[in-house]
């Protein structure tokens, strides 16, 4: 009989510890996906700011100069393009609160600050 009592008790520690598993794994799966929420949120602001950095304020530049492409550099300024008279060409990545830039973003500026960038023609 004290067998059956031994039984029945470990079974019910185990019992316990498989609830307790159990919820404690939900709270983790909640944690992710608020976690997961959350950055897909501060993703969407992002994109969304840099379609309207040209109408902010801190756009230093003429907004109908600005031309967006999003990947792999958010837009190309042709300064001057609105009067008829470009004076030159800016490459603009758009960043809010900490971001950085990737690592083609840095390697594309290193390109355009080295001078390896060329106009060319395609016929077709």
């Amino acid at each position: 009989m004290t067998i059956l009592y031994i039984i029945i008790f470990v079974l019910s520690l185990i019992i316990i510890l498989l609830i307790y598993l159990l919820i404690s794994r939900r709270k983790d799966i909640k944690a992710i996906r608020k976690d997961a929420i959350e950055k897909s949120r501060l993703v969407l602001e992002g994109k969304f700011k840099e379609q309207l950095a040209p109408f902010l304020p801190d756009f230093n530049f003429n907004p109908t100069d600005a031309r967006f492409l999003g990947s792999p550099i958010d837009f190309v300024i042709f300064d001057g393009a609105a009067d008829s008279n470009v004076k030159k060409i800016v490459f603009v990545e758009v960043k809010s609160g900490k971001s950085k830039l990737t690592k083609k973003e840095e390697q594309i500026r290193e390109v355009i600050y080295n001078g390896n960038v060329e106009f060319k023609i395609c016929r077709i």
